[in-house]
Parts: C-alpha cells; sequence; structure tokens
C-alpha cells in the first residue's frame, strides 16, 4: 500500500505543471531603468549597469524565447599572426531561454542532429540523444503582467564567448585570461529594432608572459581589452527553401545528421549557405525580387579605395541577372550612422592591423537551414599597400599617379576591386575556385597573380587584373541561388546545372587540394596563372630577370630612405614562387573531380611523364646560378644603414642580412632555392612519384644532383648544393615519406657522401667537398642539421604570415 502510495505521489508530479515561486514584482527590479520597444522589451539601467531584457511567458517546456545568437568584435587586437580582428564573428547558435524555478538559463541547442518531417516522438528521439550547452544561468529579476519574465544579463554578456584566450594563445600570446573585475556589460551601447537587439560588453584580459606580437601593439601589453557584440536575432520566417549541397559546384554548408531518410540514403548531408532571393514572380523567366541583397561598404574606407571596393563588389550582379533575376544585387555606402555589425546590413569592413595579413568573408547563417542572414567582409588595408610596393618595384615608384596602365596606384586599385568581389563570393556561400587561373581568369573566386607581361624589355602591368566575374562565377551563383521552373524539383534542378558546369569543361579544385606545397591536384594552386603551369613558369622566369636587371634607386620616391630597397627587392626576387608551387604540382599529379556517379568524371588520371619530366627541368633550372646571382650592381644600394625605430613589418619581410644592415647575396639565393626544394621534394609528392608510372624517384633525384651538385660553379653553387642535400636528408626523415622513398634518399646520399669525401686539392671547393662528405656521413650530426634545415634558411613570408590567409597580393 505504502509502495502504490509513493508511486502515485511520483506519477503526479511527473505530470503535474511547474510550479514556480511566486510572481516578484517587477517595479523593484525596473527602478532607474528606461524601457526600450523592439524584437524584446529591454529595460537599461546605466547607472547601475544592467541590462534587463522582457522575455515571453514561459511554454510548457520552460522556453522563454528561442533566437538566432551571433558574436562578433566591435574591436580588434590589430595583429594578423593572433587574427582577433574588428568585426570577426563568432560561431552562430540557436539560443534559448529556459525558465527552471527561479533561475533562467541561456542554452545552445543542437541542431545538426534531427528527424526531419517526422512524428513528434521521433523528433525528440534525435534532440535528446545527443547534448546541448547551458552557457549561462541568472536569476528571474521579476515577472510581468502576462507572465513575461525579466532576466538581468549583464553577466552574460561578459563571457569569453568568441574564444580570446585561445586565439591569443595559439598567435603567440599565452597566459592571457578574462578579468571580471576589468569586464562589464556596457549599457550605453545597447541597441533595440524590430528583428535584432546589439548588445555589447567591454573586456579585459590580463596575461604576465604577453609576448612580442602583443607587446608591438598593446600600450601596456599585460593587459588588452576589447568591446564584443552580441546580437539576438529573430529567427527566419518559414518559407526558406534549403539547396542541397554538390560537390561539383562547391560553396559553403551547414550539416544536417538526419534519422528521418529513407534507409538506403546517407544520413549526413549538408545544405548550401545562401540568402534567401525569392522571384516576385516565380513563373517568369526573370523577375525582380521581394528583397534585393545589398552590401554596404564601410565608409572608414578612405578613397579612392571606398569607390574601388564598390566597383569591385558589384560585379556580382552581372551574375544575379545572368542567374534571371533584376535589381537582386547591388553595392552601396553604408549610410552614415549605420552600425557595420547590425545584422541588418551586410558589410565590407575595412579592418587595419600592425602587420599585413589576410581578408576573408564570413556570414551568419540558421544551422538549421543554411539561410544566410547577413554576410560580413574583413578586408586588411595594408595589402592595397603592400601592393603598391611590389609594382613600384617592378615599374619604378616614378609612375605613381600618372594614371596610365602601369600606374601603380591603378594596377593596386584594380587589384582591390578583384579582392572585394572574391571576399563578398564568400559571403554570398561560394568558395574557392583554385583552378580557375588555368582557364583564362574563370573565376574571382581564384587567388590572382598579377599578369605581369614585357614590353620593350621592361615589365608590364596593363592586364595585371582582370575586370568582372568570370564564367565559373556565372555558373555558381546560377547554382546557388538560380530558381527552378514551376512544378520542377529544386535540387535536381540545381544538380542538372552542376553537371552543366562540367559538361562546359569548367575546372573547379578547393582549399583542401591546393593549399599546401605537396597537394596532387595538377590544376590546384594558388597565385599562379596560365593554362600550363610550366610554360608559365618559364615566362615568370624571363620576367623575373627584366624586373631585377631593372630593380634599383627608381623603386624608391624622392626623399625614400635607401634602405627600404631590401623589403621591395624581396617580392622582386622571389616573384616566381608560386609559379614554381603550380609547376610542382604537376610531378606526381593527378587529375581528378569532385564527381559523382553517372556524371562522367569518376575516373582520375594521373600526369603523363613527359609533362611531369618537363615540370623537372624547369624547377631545376630556377636552381641555376643565373637564375640565382644578384646584379653586382644591386649590392652595394641594398645595405644602406636603417635608422629609426624598429618597424616590425620591415623586419619580418627582408633576407636575413652578412651582419648590420649588409645585404648577403647568397642568403636571397638560398631562400630562392629553398622555395624550390621544398615543393619539388615534398614528401608526398615523392611518394606520388614512386607509385605513378613517371619519372620515378630515383630519376627525378639524380636529374637534381647531376644539375646542382655535380655542377655547383663558385661560392653560389656550393651554397646551393648545401641547401639540396639537407633537404634530401629532411625528406628522408619525414615521418610523412614513404619507407621505399626514404630509402632511396638514403643511399642517394651515401653515393654522393663517398664521392665528395675523395675528392683531394687545396681549392674552396675540394674543401667543401671533404666537409660536407665527412658530414653527410655522420649520421647523428646530419639528423640535427635536417631537422633544423626549414629554421636556417629565411625564406620572407609570402603566405601566410602566422598562419591564416595572407600574403604578397593580400589575399583571398
Amino acid at each position: 500500500m505504502i509502495r502504490n502510495f509513493l508511486i502515485g505521489t511520483a506519477l503526479a508530479a511527473l505530470v503535474a505543471p511547474a510550479v514556480h515561486a511566486a510572481p516578484a514584482a517587477p517595479q523593484k527590479a525596473l527602478e532607474g531603468t528606461v524601457r526600450a520597444e523592439g524584437l524584446l522589451p529591454v529595460h537599461v539601467d546605466r547607472d547601475r549597469g544592467r541590462i534587463l531584457l522582457s522575455l515571453p511567458a514561459p511554454d510548457a517546456d520552460g522556453i522563454a524565447g528561442r533566437f538566432l545568437y551571433a558574436t562578433a568584435l566591435r574591436t580588434g587586437v590589430g595583429s594578423a599572426p593572433i587574427g582577433l580582428d574588428k568585426a570577426l564573428n563568432g560561431p552562430t547558435q540557436i539560443l534559448v531561454f529556459r525558465r527552471i524555478g527561479g533561475k533562467i538559463a541561456v542554452e545552445f541547442e543542437n541542431p545538426r542532429f534531427r528527424a526531419t518531417g517526422a512524428p513528434a516522438p521521433e523528433q525528440a528521439a534525435a534532440r535528446d540523444s545527443f547534448a546541448y550547452s547551458t552557457i549561462w544561468m541568472g536569476d528571474v529579476a521579476g515577472t510581468e503582467a502576462g507572465g513575461r519574465l525579466l532576466v538581468d544579463i549583464s553577466g552574460f554578456l561578459t563571457r569569453d564567448v568568441i574564444g580570446i584566450a585561445d586565439a591569443l594563445k595559439r598567435g603567440g600570446a599565452p597566459g592571457f585570461k578574462l578579468v571580471d573585475a576589468l569586464s562589464a556589460a556596457d549599457p550605453a551601447a545597447m541597441k533595440v529594432f524590430p528583428d535584432n537587439i546589439e548588445l555589447e560588453a567591454r573586456q579585459t584580459y590580463a596575461s604576465e608572459t604577453p609576448g612580442e606580437e602583443i607587446a608591438n601593439i598593446a600600450p601596456d601589453p599585460r593587459q588588452i581589452s576589447l568591446v564584443v557584440r552580441h546580437s539576438l536575432i529573430r529567427l527566419p520566417d518559414a518559407g526558406y527553401q534549403p539547396r542541397r549541397f554538390d560537390p561539383r559546384a562547391g560553396g559553403f554548408a551547414s550539416q544536417a545528421v538526419d534519422y528521418a531518410v529513407p534507409l538506403g540514403s546517407p544520413i549526413v548531408y549538408d545544405l548550401a549557405n545562401r540568402f534567401r532571393l525569392e522571384k516576385l514572380d516565380p513563373a517568369a523567366p526573370r523577375s525582380k525580387v521581394k528583397k534585393p541583397i545589398v552590401f554596404y561598404i564601410d565608409r572608414s574606407a578612405p578613397e579612392p579605395i571606398r569607390s574601388a571596393l564598390r566597383d569591385g563588389v558589384a560585379w556580382w550582379a552581372k551574375a544575379f541577372e545572368a542567374a534571371g533575376y533584376e535589381d537582386a544585387f547591388r553595392a552601396e555606402i553604408l549610410p552614415e550612422g549605420a552600425d557595420p555589425l547590425d545584422v541588418r546590413y551586410n558589410v565590407v569592413n575595412w579592418v587595419n592591423r600592425a602587420t599585413r595579413g589576410w581578408s576573408y568573408g564570413q556570414v551568419i547563417a540558421d544551422p538549421r537551414t543554411g539561410e544566410i542572414v547577413k554576410g560580413s567582409v574583413l578586408l586588411g588595408s595594408l595589402r592595397v599597400r603592400q601592393d603598391m610596393l611590389i609594382f613600384e618595384g617592378l615599374v619604378g615608384a616614378d609612375k605613381v599617379g600618372s594614371g596610365g596602365p602601369d600606374d601603380p596606384t591603378q594596377v593596386a586599385l584594380a587589384r582591390l576591386r578583384q579582392l572585394a568581389a572574391h571576399e563578398v563570393g564568400h559571403a554570398l556561400g561560394l568558395v574557392h575556385n583554385f583552378a580557375a587561373s588555368t582557364q583564362d581568369r574563370a573565376s574571382v573566386m581564384d587567388y590572382p597573380a598579377p599578369r605581369i607581361g614585357l614590353k620593350d624589355g621592361m615589365p608590364d602591368l596593363s592586364d595585371a587584373y582582370g575586370v568582372g566575374v568570370g564564367r565559373w562565377d556565372l555558373f555558381a551563383v546560377d547554382w546557388l541561388y538560380g530558381a527552378p521552373a514551376p512544378g520542377e524539383d529544386a535540387d535536381r534542378a540545381a544538380a542538372a546545372k552542376a553537371a552543366a558546369m562540367q559538361a562546359a569543361g569548367l575546372r573547379f579544385a578547393s582549399d583542401g587540394d591546393a593549399r599546401a606545397v605537396d597537394t596532387s591536384h595538377r590544376w590546384a594552386s594558388l597565385w599562379d596563372d596560365g593554362a600550363d603551369p610550366v610554360a608559365e613558369l618559364n615566362r615568370m622566369m624571363a620576367v623575373r630577370r627584366a624586373a631585377i636587371g631593372h630593380f634599383g634607386l627608381a623603386a624608391l620616391h624622392p626623399g625614400e630612405p635607401v634602405s627600404n630597397l631590401r623589403r621591395k627587392f624581396v617580392p622582386i626576387w622571389l616573384l616566381h614562387r608560386y609559379q614554381v608551387e603550380a609547376a610542382a604540382k604537376l610531378i606526381g599529379g593527378v587529375d581528378f573531380a569532385y564527381a559523382v556517379r553517372g556524371d562522367g568524371h569518376e575516373v582520375a588520371q594521373p600526369v603523363p611523364a613527359d609533362a611531369q619530366a618537363a615540370a623537372i627541368d624547369a624547377l631545376i633550372a630556377t636552381l641555376s646560378p643565373e637564375a640565382l646571382t644578384v646584379p653586382a650592381g644591386l649590392l652595394p644600394l641594398m645595405s644602406a644603414g636603417k635608422e629609426g625605430n624598429d618597424d616590425r613589418q620591415f623586419d619580418i619581410e627582408v633576407f636575413a642580412n652578412a651582419g648590420g644592415p649588409i645585404f648577403d647575396p647568397l642568403a636571397a639565393a638560398d631562400a630562392a632555392a629553398t622555395v624550390t626544394l621544398n615543393a619539388l621534394l615534398a614528401p608526398e609528392r615523392l611518394t606520388r612519384v614512386a607509385r605513378q608510372d613517371g619519372p620515378g624517384v630515383a630519376g627525378l633525384i639524380d636529374r637534381l644532383t647531376a644539375a646542382v651538385i655535380d655542377n655547383r660553379p663558385g661560392e653560389l653553387g656550393r651554397r646551393v648544393a648545401w641547401r639540396t642535400l639537407l633537404t634530401l636528408a629532411a625528406t628522408a626523415r619525414d615521418g610523412d615519406s614513404d619507407p621505399g622513398v626514404a630509402a632511396l634518399i638514403e643511399d642517394r646520399l651515401a653515393g654522393i657522401a663517398t664521392r665528395l669525401a675523395k675528392v683531394s686539392g687545396a681549392t674552396a671547393d675540394a674543401a667543401w667537398s671533404r666537409s660536407t662528405g665527412r658530414l653527410l656521413q655522420d649520421r647523428g650530426a646530419l639528423d640535427k642539421l635536417a631537422a633544423a634545415q626549414s629554421k636556417v634558411s629565411r625564406v620572407p613570408p609570402g603566405m601566410p604570415i602566422g598562419g591564416g590567409e595572407s600574403d604578397w597580393m593580400a589575399l583571398p
């Protein structure tokens, strides 16, 4: 009887409605506050630093509101390696407020795991099988009429929601922790709109070991302060049509793990990220839209940069026109007084850093559907100045302001237009296409090398950058945004468009198959150009010779320190570095597509042996004395003294000197040789060479050593030979090297050691030979040198600087 009573009592408790404490009178909680109406009523108490949300009355599950939640940095650190830039977004979450007794919990839901369209029990099973995250809990401050709940969320706003401390640590600034006593929500910064609420907190992080990067920036490196933006956003209305991701077209996507799909269908799929774009007349082939996509240019970008950015962004209008939309995309200047972080505006933000860094496009997207609700682009302000530096080195500083086709200012602005289009492409949902450069600028989503010609023996910049979006971009926008015909299945229509891209012969290769120096895709490279990577490398070497031959004081403005020649010389000397990597992709390379069954592109094909042999020869040619000799007339000019405060940007972007300001031509040769050798002897590349019926690893190494070790004229030749031997040794010891390849390299090194050790005579070359031979035979000493060889040759940064995307042409 007692047992039955207890069971009955327990069951009654389970089914009875939740009982909370008696509602608190809101008057006391609201004393000193000012009410603002919008997405939610917000009560702000500036004097006491309080921000009270008025939440809807909770439902049966205690839910008192569900929103998109996004965060961003309103102020940045200003460091490219650390990457905590102004306008940087944090992850987008589905946030719910849940009442639990006298508390309000803030939770992140987990919508990736789902059972779409299934009965409620199945949906609950998918939801309840996976963890959610409770990120904050606060007291119910009062209850208003209608059961609305008041909660002071000031403490919620001061958390490290973006992961600032971790980002600082990754960027070489360890030990930073959030200081609660120096952090607070800012009631004065609150903004309330019908579809979003914008809130801010000022946060301070402290460390006793801040590191060199922070010391170069902050007034007190032990304490740095940032302003963090929090956005509560109304969930998008129903009616959005998700689009299934297609690997042939690429695009950013939100992943779903859907337990309600039919048996035999994959439960994991991706939903493409894209804006909602609806025709006013869905049946018309061409129509105006209900809500155009508008990107606004940050007013802090100065002229003529601001206009160049607007012009480049506006290129996308052509792609939307081609996809059947009228006036669906626009580029405008941000209205005066508008907040760039307000989620109602898609913004191209102008960001300053202490050193040049990367740019990027980012989105706030609904993780349930992939729908983009805000696009945000970050453009680093130093990129255009770096481009100017390169172009001045190529054609002379006297061309600045001339207005001609070789005016560095005009060429840099052309690059900015392309950059703006590229980053907005990301914010529209498009990924990189690093094969587009092999098809005559088929996409702005590639990284474009400046197309430098030769005219009367001088570098010519008249065709440095293209204008407008390319053929791939037109296809990609149509695939991502094009509307199906009435009655047509949208995913099938999109798949047909992806197949049409392939049928048109357009190539596509994204980051994973392009960024690393040893990737296998024959067409996938960054900052390359031309349909034939080897022919373009040979052409680029001719351009480089001409540029080096004409380099000198003309690269400087009147009154500019002569020491700046050392910095301007680096990108000219290494002008070929990315085309070297592109040519190397042919060696052990494979031609493959992101195919699906039935599209006719399923079979991957290795690069023909003769094309691989041509690439090997072209790369070895970049190691010749002719390619690596700095003209004697330049040496005195590039040894000028440098006085004044240290400039970190200068210090990291020059070759190692021979003591003080004295330029070391062998350090420059060593750096250029390292670029080629790292590409040619990359471990995974040699593994593929060993597997293919091509030149073979033995053939490759024998051709290299015959050209560089057996033929080593003078001190320069010995320096390049030394770098080659160390790179071979490092490759043999690399954990990614195939055991058979490593054994073959060790065998070749042993043979070289024996030959060198037997060289007789009193010449400098004979002494070098015997010393090098002994080193190659001393396993322990060689192991140490091979492990450190990447540190011995300092190649000034091209891409990246401190991680992420950055470059001379700066960047994505």
